[in-house]
């Protein structure tokens, strides 16, 4: 005689009839507002670093990140409030490695020295950084210009390099009376300069100055240039 289904035999097989044919679409995955967001961000960084502002399109982002138009513009706003978004992000990682900088502790002159050192690996690990920067200023700032954000965001490394200098003056570690924000200008345009003109430089004068083998050269460089300037009168 034959044996009777149980019901849990009888509900495996009605899941069993159930099952998705491969020509089905996958359940739609819940997806988590803060990662969706930072993943449209990096895909944003990219596209922008590489195609500029204006050659940028937020069709391709929203593909890239698998995505829609509609949603970037829930997170954002536009493509000029995604591109102010990115350029927020980018400023921010390099501020948020300055203040952690523990300058207390550390003697005025071993303190700029590791402002210098830092601003130095914070630029050659972000190329992209530099790329956002040179775009922004081919559209003259507008859109740092219209947001107050910026200010508030770089002013905190200005006061940093201040009290550097005020502790090295105290101490007669440093022998020049310097403008915070013209140290913060030198040790940029080094490192700017180092990341954003390596191929130009090396078409014209035959010298990659991103080669790995000279990175530790021109790192202690720096350092030495902003010693030497405010050691001496």
């Amino acid at each position: 005689m034959p044996r009777t289904p149980d019901l849990a035999e009888g509900r495996r097989a009605r899941r069993g009839a159930r099952q998705r044919t491969p020509t089905e679409p996958e359940p739609t995955r819940r997806r988590d507002p803060e990662q969706t967001r930072a993943d449209i961000l990096d895909v944003a960084t990219q596209e922008f670093a590489e195609l500029g502002y204006s050659g940028a399109r937020v069709d391709q982002i929203a593909e890239r990140t698998r995505t829609t138009k509609r949603m970037i513009y829930y997170y954002f706003g536009g493509k000029e409030q995604l591109w102010i978004a990115v350029l927020e992000r980018a400023y921010a990682g390099i501020r948020l490695a300055e203040q952690a900088i523990d300058v207390e502790h550390l003697d005025p002159l071993s303190a700029i020295r590791r402002l210098a050192e830092l601003t130095f690996d914070h630029h050659d690990s972000h190329p992209d950084f530099i790329r956002l920067v040179s775009i922004e200023n081919i559209h003259r700032a507008e859109h740092l210009a219209s947001s107050p954000d910026f200010a508030r965001l770089n002013s905190p490394v200005i006061e940093l390099i201040g009290r550097i200098l005020d502790r090295g003056r105290e101490s007669g570690a440093f022998r020049r009376d310097v403008d915070p924000l013209d140290l913060h200008m030198l040790i940029s345009a080094y490192c700017v300069f180092r990341v954003a003109n390596r191929y130009t430089f090396r078409a014209i004068f035959g010298r990659d100055l991103g080669a790995r083998e000279a990175r530790e050269h021109y790192r202690t460089m720096l350092a030495d240039t902003v010693e030497a300037y405010l050691t001496t009168e």
